[in-house]
């Protein structure tokens, strides 16, 4: 009985610290992308119109944004949450390495923790990629 206690307690803890990582892209993502579209989409629109994009495409990519942090936040739909997620991530890191900026290494941290998260947080995923000691 302590050794099926401890496989409990053990899956509680990764559970755990998987929603702990997760809620860093969570927030990124989904909080930074509505204060965005409320507060100031003609900011993000002039940062498209920097980077090579059309301005008025702005609130289209910030409710993907949101839209992508929202599927991943639901267990149920954390997988596609996360293929989303890191779709849309390639793009901007993409982006930032096309006009030659540093910041690319932001959105690829932020997809890395989302899946990091998510491993630890689901055990189906865990199981398909198991890791070897």
């Amino acid at each position: 009985m302590k050794l099926e206690y401890a496989s409990t307690a053990g899956s509680r803890l990764l559970l755990i610290l998987g929603w702990v990582i997760s809620a860093i892209p969570i927030l990124m993502m989904g909080v930074g992308g509505t204060v965005m579209l409320i507060k100031s989409p003609e900011t993000v629109a002039k940062g498209l119109v920097e980077h090579g994009y059309p301005s008025h495409l702005a609130t289209t990519i910030l409710a993907l944004e949101i839209g992508c942090a929202v599927i991943y936040a639901i267990p149920q739909t954390a997988v596609l949450g996360a293929i989303l997620m890191t779709g849309y991530l390639g793009g901007a890191t993409a982006t930032h390495v096309r006009v030659g900026e540093t910041q690319w290494i932001a959105p690829v941290l932020v997809g890395v923790l989302a899946w990091v998260g998510l491993f630890l947080r689901d055990s189906r995923l865990r199981a398909l990629v198991p890791i070897r000691t």
